[in-house]
């Protein structure tokens, strides 16, 4: 497996997609908290977050704010996490977020028996109503340069504007040589106003086509993509993976473009205790990273994301499916221990992790 990755460039990777004002009660509850810690965060940009705070990657986010104090603070954030902010549309709103507005997701971390609560309100919001014309992909993939196109299908879902700005983008970025990971992120409450499973399956069978690193577990696939894994029981409570092989080869036959899918193994023990993993399918072959059972959790929120920044540096540095898929894993696992959508590891953290590092006080 070999990416040609392109020699001239402005950034290592972008992404696309939104950005939301993450509202954090702490240890306590939605329902009942007098005060939230406020962060960014949203499934396409916590992972050029992550390769750019960990892995030390020059990376920018595709997105668009309403432009009032909201959008302000979003974009502070996002500087404090050495995002490059200057292809963020800024749209004009009125004073209630008639117009467009930026979106909010209120998240309660679970413990034990409780599980982890998100519930966001973000209806109308300045990305969601932002068509191709309010980005200048020409310019962005064919002048500037980036080696690496990341979004997913939580954006695809926002509205069927977004639909054709994730097209539009992903036909750009190819025609210009960037490479393309996309994360199927299946979620049937966003994609039912815009057309259900018939949309979500017409769209993510367009951007398919153009593809290069799909990231995607067995309901993703099946549901996305219209792909049955044979054996699995009932509730998807422990995946096939011979039949995940089978169905991942199958895909691989309809879009040769694949290069590499991968996806990460979760058994939820409780709110807190996951046995955590992940698995890459390259060249016909399925790598399994080192497994994580009984992972002490702090925030599970963004962990998926995690995993895929590090798969994506394993890939870009290496171009071997072994080593990505333990940084994935690897990066996701340290990214749960800590507050917050957005890693807060070292690429010598996740490195020492790899390698078998325990959780000795380091001095």
């Amino acid at each position: 497996m070999e990416f040609n990755l392109k020699k001239e460039y402005t950034y290592d990777a972008v992404s696309l997609g939104e950005v939301m004002l993450r509202l954090d009660p702490g240890e306590g509850r939605i329902r009942t908290a007098r005060s939230f810690r406020a962060w960014e965060g949203g499934g396409e940009y916590n992972v050029v977050r992550g390769l750019r705070r960990c892995f030390g990657m020059k990376t920018a986010v595709i997105t668009a704010f309403a432009d009032n104090e909201v959008g302000k603070l979003m974009e502070d954030f996002i500087l404090q996490g050495g995002v490059d902010t200057s292809l963020i549309k800024w749209m004009k709103t009125d004073g209630i977020g008639r117009i467009c507005r930026n979106g909010l997701n209120f998240t309660e971390r679970g413990f034990g028996i409780r599980g982890a609560v998100g519930c966001s309100d973000r209806a109308n919001t300045a990305i969601s109503k932002a068509t191709p014309r309010d980005f200048d992909f020409e310019y962005i993939f064919g002048t500037l340069g980036v080696r690496w196109l990341h979004t997913g299908g939580i954006y695809a879902a926002l509205s069927e504007q977004s639909c054709e700005t994730v097209i539009e983008a992903i036909k750009t970025a190819k025609k210009y040589g960037t490479i393309v990971s996309y994360d199927l992120n299946y979620r049937p409450s966003m994609w039912s106003a815009i057309g259900g499973i018939d949309k979500c399956r017409e769209v993510n069978r367009e951007v398919a086509k153009y593809v290069d690193v799909m990231i995607g577990n067995e309901e993703d696939f099946t549901a996305c993509l219209g792909f049955e894994i044979e054996g699995n029981e009932a509730g998807l409570k422990k995946l096939n993976l011979d039949g995940y092989k089978k169905m991942i080869n199958e895909a691989a036959r309809t879009y040769p473009n694949f290069k590499a899918v991968a996806t990460t193994l979760r058994t939820v023990k409780t709110a807190t205790v996951n046995d955590w993993k992940a698995i890459c399918w390259a060249d016909g072959e399925i790598y399994q990273s080192t497994a994580y059972d009984g992972l002490e959790i702090l925030d599970r929120v963004g962990g998926g994301d995690s995993f895929a920044s590090g798969l994506i540096y394993g890939l870009m540095t290496t171009n071997d499916a072994q080593t990505a898929v333990n940084y994935g894993a690897a990066h996701g696992a340290l990214a749960m221990t800590t507050p917050g959508d957005t890693t807060m590891a070292s690429k010598k953290e996740v490195e020492a992790i790899m390698g078998g590092a325990g959780a000795r006080v380091n001095r």
